[in-house]
């Protein structure tokens, strides 16, 4: 299924949508299906080469694409960023804050550095680039800003004390800022996606590596696709599409009436209550 089949060509025709973390992962398949519906799509990250050939791949494919380079912890960088991007395309229809930065990690051995690491990408780069891209949005009249969180901290996960703290701030940041910027027509939501195959997600199901430093692709693919029937309601992985595809409803007018909202998009894995992991 493609962003095709559920809505109307051209429905974002005219708009700007940044998107951080945008050059790999859930951030790419947001841009993919945004540029595939209209929108231009501005993909930032902290390696500029990563996103500019993620907004060539855009282009080759028809759609309409740009890359900046930034580092969202820093308050004065994304400030600029986003007045170059309103400066270079005039508007800025949506913000999707998805760059992340998680590891697993004991909460024990858990350095400063590490917790802070992650909170700064997650939360306080959420809020940085929301709170700079706010008089933009109220200039024009209004815009959308979509949040990326996850399911973990409705339940706790061991080893992931960092990310499960920031993607709650996350949460707590989105139902906050809708009340504020309501008035300003500026809808502010999350999406919190369930298990995702990225490169993280990947890594998390392989076995240990042989004695060269192989890593048995078929084992890890038997070891998620058993999770995916045990733990996951719908009997699979979610896909960067299905984040993407939610993105898309709540920054059309479709959504024109739902903000602070946290819109769960896991196959079911949440409400099942899966056991510990090992």
């Amino acid at each position: 299924m493609t962003s095709h089949n559920v809505f109307r060509d051209g429905l974002f025709d005219g708009q700007v949508a940044l998107i951080t973390g945008g050059g790999s992962g859930i951030g790419r398949g947001i841009a993919d299906v945004l540029a595939s519906l209209g929108a231009h799509v501005v993909l930032a990250s902290r390696k500029q080469e990563r996103v500019e050939q993620a907004a060539a791949e855009i282009r080759a494919a028809g759609g309409r694409a740009s890359g900046v380079a930034v580092d969202v912890r820093e308050q004065e960088r994304v400030q600029r960023t986003i007045a170059d991007v309103q400066r270079e395309h005039g508007r800025i229809d949506l913000l999707v804050n998805n760059a992340a930065g998680n590891f697993y990690a004991p909460s024990e051995s858990l350095s400063a550095n590490a917790w802070k690491s992650v909170i700064e990408i997650d939360l306080y780069g959420t809020f940085f680039c929301s709170q700079a891209v706010l008089p933009v949005m109220r200039a024009q009249g209004g815009g959308v800003i979509i949040n990326i969180s996850m399911t973990l901290h409705y339940r706790g996960w061991p080893l992931m004390a960092h990310a499960s703290a920031a993607k709650a701030g996350i949460d707590a940041l989105t139902r906050t800022l809708a009340l504020e910027w309501a008035r300003d027509r500026v809808r502010v939501n999350a999406i919190a996606p369930g298990p995702i195959p990225t490169e993280g997600v990947k890594k998390a199901f392989a076995p240990p590596p042989s004695a060269d430093g192989a890593v048995d692709v078929f084992a890890q693919e038997r070891a998620m696709d058993d999770y995916a029937k045990r733990m996951i309601p719908l009997r699979r992985f979610g896909s960067p599409e299905d984040i993407a595809n939610m993105v898309a409803y709540l920054a059309s007018p479709a959504g024109a009436w739902i903000t602070g909202a946290i819109m769960v998009v896991d196959g079911g894995e949440w409400l099942a209550k899966p056991p510990l992991p090992k």
